[in-house]
């Protein structure tokens, strides 16, 4: 397997090829070298000296004692220049050398006027040497991170090029004439054909959030769950995680429940329908008709748990198509009011229609009744105090002001409300509050969790907010038509 490629195209990109630098330029001498002062003191003592003797010899001649001491600065000036741009050029070659100058050479050799710079630059190139062998250090064990990990990892550029991968993302995408065909700088798109893949990869380069998705079409028989996050410095990396196994065992779970419901179904309605015979037995005695209202009890909760449990395997398999069109809020409403007026006379309770709207949102309405449905038997069930009176539920709709007009259900009680640790669990499957109270009252516990999945089914998503001792309000929001057209 090809190792990972971390940053490396990019790296190339920013580490320019240093002009090489001759060892002769470098070279120092064994001792400190004269400053450039004393230098030039020795320049214009040389220059006085000889000036002096010239007028000294030649009395007569002023102007050609004054020509020589002239050219004599002159050549003097050219040597002394010369030393100064020789130390320069050196001090420049050493900086243009780092991180790769021999500092231990570089202590000696050096003019008194440059040596403090030249200590200052030998310090600054130790330093960075460390640096940089710190950084090669955490690439490296970065690289054996990331070539651990099961997941593919992959991360592009903010023009959607391939910035590095792990092993287990080149293995996922292998190439007919080579062992990967994941190569840094190429263009994702070109690499990973993927519609899920690349759509999470676009929306985290372009909206900078997060994304996830789920896709089937990446290698053949494999599931994959897609995480794509954009990077802090430009760019987005994506973790692609392998949930074949987990799907299996949910499909095969899901299936099994199915089935035994299924299963369940015959002998538990022949059950209820031979103890409702038994029961129109007006010669029973009182102790025979107590145990038999009590297995058609048991029955028939049990025949509503199996209902339950297939119309929760039908959402969860997607077997049941959602035919979402557009519907009015206000009709859903009545129409959901109007199925419970049964259940409501028989509870003596109150249902209430609050505020509505005419919008049309885009819904499947078969499935939206059975949601709010659940919701307002909830309502009824549990939407009253104990030894406070019958129970009341308000159910409205309204238009959100929010980007695309989303339209909200509220399905409202005035109960004894759910404490807040319970309302990030209340939507799992066989998740009970009061336990107790969730088997009188012939609870199943899995309408919530019907409803949550029907809701995510049509685009939309349901939550919870109350109060203890100040009812409970369940809020469904789902997009409006004029978002969707």
């Amino acid at each position: 397997m090809a190792p990972s490629r971390m940053p490396q195209a990019k790296a190339a990109q920013r580490e320019k090829p240093r002009p090489e630098v001759p060892e002769s330029e470098l070279t120092t001498a064994p001792h400190q070298q004269p400053s450039l002062f004393l230098w030039g003191l020795a320049l214009l003592t040389a220059i006085g000296i000889g000036t002096g003797t010239a007028a000294y010899l030649l009395p007569e001649s002023k102007l050609l004692v004054l020509l020589s001491a002239a050219m004599a600065a002159v050549v003097g000036a050219v040597v002394l220049r010369g030393r100064i741009r020789a130390e320069a050029r050196r001090l420049v070659l050493a900086a243009r050398a780092l991180p790769d100058w021999d500092t231990h050479a570089a202590r000696t050799g050096w003019s008194s006027e440059l040596a403090d710079g030249a200590e200052e630059l030998r310090s600054a190139s130790e330093r960075i040497s460390k640096r940089l062998n710190r950084l090669q250090e955490d690439r490296l064990q970065l690289e054996a991170l990331l070539d651990s990990m099961q997941d593919a990892v992959v991360a592009v550029d903010s023009g959607g090029r391939i910035q590095w991968t792990n092993r287990a993302m080149q293995g996922l995408v292998p190439d007919v004439y080579s062992r990967s065909a994941v190569r840094v700088g190429q263009a994702l798109v070109h690499t990973v054909r993927d519609p899920e893949v690349l759509a999470c990869m676009k929306a985290a380069l372009e909206s900078r959030t997060l994304c996830e998705r789920k896709t089937t079409s990446l290698a053949p028989g494999r599931i994959f769950e897609v995480n794509a996050s954009p990077m802090p410095g430009g760019g987005a990396v994506a973790v692609l995680h392998d949930i074949t196994q987990v799907e299996q065992v949910e499909r095969t779970q899901r299936d099994f429940v199915a089935n035994v419901s299924h299963e369940l179904r015959t002998p538990l309605t022949s059950i209820s329908g031979y103890v409702e015979t038994l029961l129109d037995n007006e010669q029973l005695s009182p102790i025979a008709r107590e145990f038999l209202e009590t297995i058609l009890k048991n029955a028939s909760r049990m025949s509503r748990l199996t209902e339950d449990l297939l119309s929760l395997a039908r959402v969860e398999s997607r077997e049941a198509k959602m035919h979402v069109l557009p519907v009015r809020a206000d009709m859903l409403v009545r129409d959901a009011v109007a199925a419970m007026r049964g259940l409501v006379h028989d509870e003596d309770a109150a249902l209430e229609i609050g505020e509505t709207t005419a919008s049309e949102v885009m819904a499947d309405q078969d499935a939206m009744l059975q949601v709010l449905g659940n919701l307002i038997e909830n309502g009824i069930k549990y939407g009253s105090r104990l030894g406070s009176g019958p129970s009341r539920v308000i159910v409205s709709a309204r238009t959100l002001d929010a980007p695309g007009s989303p339209i909200e259900f509220r399905v409202r009680d005035f109960g004894q409300g759910i404490a807040s640790e319970h309302l990030e669990r209340i939507f799992e499957r066989f998740y009970r509050v009061d336990k107790a109270r969730s088997r009188d009252s012939g609870g199943t516990g899995l309408g919530l969790a019907i409803a949550k999945r029907m809701v995510e089914s049509q685009g939309g998503t349901i939550r919870a907010e109350s109060e203890l001792n100040s009812g409970s309000t369940f809020l469904v929001t789902l997009p409006s038509a004029e978002s969707a057209s």
